[in-house]
């Protein structure tokens, strides 16, 4: 026991309480640690997903502005949204489709909105 400099006691043990209340405190911490590095991957991961040319840079202004607060973060994630200016990325051609069940689709698509010819109109 401990005395205070009036005379009281002072309990100085660690008791059920404090022991939960570290366990919770414990458990925030390591919730914050792992959300601060999801964000952290997530502009990143974004820019490789897609092909992104510049995904590189991307992942490290992404940790960079984790790393200065947040300042830069919402910069990283905006840009793995962006396209480059002058970026070629492959496109898929419509006009080439790649399977038979495509080819079908395609075909019928073609049939439905081609105009019937004065050959078919005419009895």
């Amino acid at each position: 026991m401990i005395r205070t400099a009036e005379g009281d006691a002072m309990d100085s043990s660690f008791g059920l309480l404090d022991g939960f209340a570290f366990v919770v405190f414990a458990v925030l911490i390591f919730v914050g640690v792992i959300i601060v590095v999801s964000l952290g991957k997530l502009p990143g991961q974004l820019a490789q997903k897609w092909n992104h040319p510049q995904a590189s840079a991307i992942n490290a202004m992404s940790w960079i502005g984790i790393a200065t607060g947040g300042l830069l973060w919402p910069v990283a994630f905006i840009w793995a949204f962006t396209t480059p200016f002058g970026a070629k990325f492959p496109v898929k051609d419509e006009r080439n489709p790649s399977s038979a069940a495509e080819s079908d689709v395609a075909a019928t698509r073609l049939t439905a909105l081609r105009k019937p010819s004065d050959k078919e109109t005419r009895p």
